[in-house]
């Protein structure tokens, strides 16, 4: 349970796409092929553990009005395989796999393309879009090629039977992630979600999502991705949901890319981070008053530097699981005195049991030395009935679970204002 506190006072993700290759398949012939090529969808979702494909959606809509009769869990079969996008040893990336996907429901959308419902759940390996390379200790997109395999015939309404006689795989379908577009400037990558709704001229809330060290960029091979910040976890994707942008009023969500880690040098990305904020700032009607700096692990490093290195920049501060202890030196990642100059409205968040990053030479110690602050200290990570690594309490921000006096953090959040510091 989370145990909130007022005092005055490196992330490993989950799972992605890639450079997706198109196998194709003949299937068992019939009294009528489709022709051509039939492209399906790879449907996925980002859980709190991160990207999965869902289901496969076969672009059957032109061939005729199929008789749903025909169509069962057994019709199609479906596998997949997944590589690394990036030359490694078999022995250096966790998640790569070579299996049949189970086929848990056939059924015809509303547009009379077929929809083929996969198994997935929380720490099943085999539906994950992301692959870990533990020398770089990064998430990357794998390489994804699905074949479907048709078993028996499809009927037609008028009777007739359906053979689809190349199904070629297409793009990978995530609406949360896909609402967020892509961007540059010199020197990061970032994505952003825009608010759908509102009068025009409205000045908007900006929410910074600060990724952990597993989401960081460029690697070997020319490899900069701009997307497992949104794949690996749902940190950025909880801001963009329809119950966040109630509670902020219509908020833009902007989740910049390292090109490394945070840790590797914080005085660096700071003002490029800075220049990030201030190229959204620039396009778009932000309320300057109401940014605020979220981040977990690595970002929850950059959280509190953000505040250190622009103390008037933010209306409120969450850092999650963050590190402030050395790391890799004997000097701390941000000193006893820079803690105790933070004024920006501070939420920590983070789990007893986090063996990643010492919640009490971390957090606990931030929050004794950061005025005001808040800490949510949790005991475990436990969501959905789902056990999941004590270091991943940004799954409770990206579910707006912590809470003080029955006030919730996004709510709290939202009430913040550089105006009112």
């Amino acid at each position: 349970m989370s145990t909130p506190v007022r005092r005055r006072t490196l992330l490993v993700g989950g799972a992605a796409t890639a450079a997706l290759t198109l196998p194709t398949v003949t299937a068992q012939a019939g009294d009528r092929g489709s022709g051509g090529r039939t492209t399906f969808t790879l449907n996925a979702e980002t859980l709190d553990g991160g990207e999965q494909v869902v289901a496969l959606t076969l672009n059957t809509a032109g061939l005729g009005p199929i008789d749903p009769r025909s169509l069962t869990a057994a019709t199609f079969s479906v596998h997949v395989k997944a590589t690394s996008p990036i030359d490694v040893p078999a022995t250096d990336i966790y998640s790569v796999y070579d299996l049949d996907r189970t086929v848990t429901a056939a059924r015809l959308d509303r547009r009379g393309n077929i929809v083929l419902d996969l198994e997935y759940a929380e720490g099943v390996v085999g539906g994950g879009t992301l692959g870990y390379i533990v020398s770089l200790a990064r998430n990357v997109r794998l390489d994804l090629a699905y074949t479907v395999t048709q078993n028996a015939p499809l009927k037609l309404r008028n009777g007739r039977s359906l053979t689809l006689s190349r199904l070629v795989q297409g793009k990978l379908s995530n609406p949360e992630v896909d609402a967020f577009g892509y961007a540059t400037t010199d020197d990061l990558k970032y994505r952003l979600y825009a608010p759908r709704d509102g009068r025009r001229g409205d000045r908007r809330p900006l929410i910074v999502w600060l990724h952990g060290g597993g989401e960081g960029g460029a690697l070997a091979q020319g490899y900069y991705d701009n997307e497992t910040t949104l794949r690996a976890n749902r940190g950025a994707l909880g801001f963009a949901t329809p119950e966040a942008q109630r509670i902020f009023g219509g908020a833009y969500v902007v989740a910049p890319q390292s090109t490394s880690y945070w840790l590797e040098d914080g005085d660096a990305f700071a003002p490029m981070i800075a220049d990030v904020i201030a190229e959204v700032a620039r396009r778009h009607p932000i309320d300057r008053d109401r940014i605020h700096v979220v981040g977990c692990s690595n970002g929850g490093y950059m959280t509190m530097k953000m505040t250190v290195e622009y103390p008037r920049a933010f209306a409120a501060a969450v850092p999650i699981c963050g590190v402030v202890a050395p790391f890799r030196t004997t000097e701390p990642m941000i000193t006893d005195a820079e803690l105790k100059s933070i004024r920006t409205p501070t939420w920590l968040v983070a789990s007893a049991d986090d063996t990643t990053v010492d919640p009490v030479t971390n957090s606990v110690h931030a929050h004794d030395l950061i005025a005001r602050s808040y800490l949510s200290l949790y005991d475990h990570v436990i969501w959905n009935g789902h056990q999941f690594a004590g270091h991943w309490s940004w799954i409770y921000v990206a579910r707006n679970d912590p809470s003080r006096r029955g006030q919730h953090i996004w709510q709290w959040m939202a009430q913040q204002s550089t105006r009112r510091h």
